[in-house]
């Protein structure tokens, strides 16, 4: 085996193992938080509309998880149109909100 398929292998592998790990991060939180972040985000009519996803198996779980950890990261444009409230993000709970925005990614 080469020097590059080695090195491509490793990054490739390094790539699945984390995106495992998001995975059950995601699924983690979802299973286990997903009341505390409804709670604070009560307000959010973007967040409520989501509810639905709770129902729909781990693959609508990660949806509703990624769909948080968007406006929990970007809430400037949920915010002036009014499907966001800013009280509602600013007052979550900070290990929440880093778990989050590791969800998305940023």
């Amino acid at each position: 085996m080469s020097t590059t398929e080695m090195t491509f292998g490793i990054i490739g592998g390094g790539i699945l193992i984390l995106m495992f790990i998001w995975i059950v991060v995601a699924l983690h939180m979802s299973y286990t938080k997903m009341d505390v972040i409804f709670e604070h985000l009560k307000n959010s009519p973007a967040i409520t509309v989501l509810a639905f996803w709770r129902h729909a198996g781990p693959w609508g779980r990660l949806r509703l998880i990624g769909n948080i950890a968007d406006y929990v990261t970007s809430p400037r444009k949920g915010i002036e149109n009014g499907s966001i409230s800013a009280e509602d993000i600013k007052n979550l709970p900070a290990p929440i909100k880093r778990k989050l925005v590791f969800c998305a990614g940023e």
